[in-house]
Order: structure tokens, then sequence, then C-alpha cells
């Protein structure tokens, strides 16, 4: 029997093959722009990636979700569209990608974005799914589809946050808290919140990370805010969490020449800023880059 891994590979050869859509976006890729930022102990790129217009301004408030029709839905999405079976999830190519593969990982039923029931399934795939790195947005956290359970992925080697720890490791993260086979560390001096889970197992990630979400601030009955992304290497999980306190900066909203279209997510929070705009994308300064951090997710001290 195949693996999922070669299952989603499968996937992808396919719809860039058959799938106008897919095809058209996966081969604008290498014509995507990126400057690159680099600060004391930290790398950021910054991408004009215009197929992402729909992401970066997509409307989350409950009334323009209750307008639409579920994109992540089986009833709703593109008849071209493929998926690969993955227990209670599926697996889809994501036509509009930042990655050279990138998918989109929805549960089957129509459930509200959340984390902490779905953790371990969380890092399971981040297993089988090997070559990728999987990612999670908080409903408030730059999910285009808060009202639908999901993860996506992505090929590692990508995201500047994760070479920074890993080349900082030793260096820039201190010890918080440890429990057998797991630890969770404070990654610090890179511009945001950071904190980092080693585990050798998914039931000691779990308990850290429990444990972690239950000491960050959160609205009643809502989830923390936060983006969470993990990889599998080594045998074992490390897991990014990044909190965060607000949605989108300042500059989202300003007007004419303050405005930067860019709506922090994950991939952003990792380290790689995408706009849709042309003139964004240009005008960008060193300067901005740390007071856009610094308003999502302040450094701990």
């Amino acid at each position: 029997m195949k693996s999922l891994m070669q299952q989603a590979l499968e996937l992808w050869n396919e719809q860039v093959a058959n799938w106008p859509l897919a095809a058209q976006f996966y081969g604008s890729l290498p014509q995507v722009l990126t400057r690159e930022f680099v600060y004391d102990h930290t790398r950021v790129l910054v991408q004009f990636n215009p197929a992402r217009v729909h992401s970066t301004t997509a409307k989350t408030d409950a009334g323009s979700i209750a307008k639409r029709p579920c994109f992540l839905c089986s009833a709703n999405r593109p008849a071209e569209q493929r998926e690969v079976d993955a227990g209670d999830f599926l697996i889809l190519v994501n036509p509009f990608p930042i990655f050279q593969q990138h998918f989109t990982i929805p549960h089957k039923q129509h459930l509200p974005q959340q984390l902490l029931p779905y953790y371990i399934d969380f890092l399971q795939f981040a297993k089988e799914l090997h070559e990728f790195v999987v990612f999670y947005n908080g409903p408030r956290c730059g999910a285009s589809a808060p009202d639908h359970l999901h993860f996506q992925a992505g090929n590692k080697g990508f995201l500047p946050l994760i070479d920074d720890f890993n080349r900082n490791r030793h260096t820039l993260s201190t010890l918080y808290q440890s429990i057998e086979g797991a630890q969770l560390l404070r990654f610090k001096g890179v511009l945001r919140k950071v904190w980092v889970i080693e585990a050798e197992s998914a039931g000691a990630s779990h308990e850290l990370f429990v444990r972690l979400y239950n000491s960050l601030p959160a609205l009643p009955g809502e989830e923390p805010m936060m983006n969470v992304l993990v990889l599998y290497e080594n045998k074992k999980w490390v897991t990014f969490v990044l909190p965060r306190e607000v949605f989108r900066p300042r500059q989202y909203f300003a007007e004419a020449t303050g405005q930067l279209l860019i709506s922090p997510a994950a991939i952003e929070m990792a380290g790689v800023l995408i706009t849709p705009v042309e003139e964004h994308y240009n005008k960008i300064t060193r300067d901005d880059i740390p007071d856009l951090f610094h308003q999502i997710s302040p450094d701990m001290p």
C-alpha cells in the first residue's frame, strides 16, 4: 500500500497536469519576486505573490463567513479538485500556492477551526508527510476558512524561522519546562514570540502543548490566538507555537502611502511576508518588519 506521502505527491502531479487553475499558479511561482532582510539572529523574506490576493484580503468575520459557501466542504469545491483520503481528513492540492508543493488538509466534517482536540492528528500528519512542514492558522490568526477545521502543508526548507532555530538553538533558546521525552523551549531574539516543543513521542508533545495552551491568554470560549507549525525529523517532532495579540497590523488598514497589504498567518510568522501588491512589496523597509512583528507578537523579554 502506498504511503500517505506517496499519495500526496502523486495527487500534486495529477492536479498540476490536469487542473488548469493549479497549473497556472504553480507555473507562475518561478516569477514570484523575493526580497531578503537579515537581522541579528533571523532572516525574513518578503514576496510579491498576486495569486494570494484572495487569502490576504479574505473577510473572516462571522457575518462574511455566514454569507459564503464553505470552499473546503466537498459540495462546494471545484469539480477538478481531487483528494486523498486520510482518515477523518482529506488532502487537497492548494491551487493558490506559496510553496512549490502546497496542500490543504481539511476535516471531512464542517467543524470550526480548533487545534487542541486534533493536535495528535496534526503531529501524525507531520510524521506521515515527512517531506513537509505542517501548519495551523487559528480562527483569528490568518485562517481564511475559520469555520472549517483544516491544516496546511508545504515543502521543508522554505521557512526562515526553522533555519533560524536550527542555527541558534543552543544560544537563543532556554529551557522552560521538561517531561520525560520532551521539552518546552523559549526561543528569543528573533523579532517575535516563539515557543518550541521538542518531543520523542506524540503523547509527550501533546502534554507540553496542553500546558502551554492553557497558559496563553484567550477570550471566553475561544482558543488562544496562535499559529503553529510542526515537522518530524530524526525521530522527533519539533513544534513551533507563535502566540499572537492581534489579527492584522495597523498598516493593513492604513490608507494610500501608509498601507502595507500583509495579513500575517503561519507562513508570515515563520519568516515569509507575502503581499499581493507589487507597490507594497517594493516599498516595505527594513524598519517596517520588526514593527509588524511587534504588533502581532511582541518578543519575550
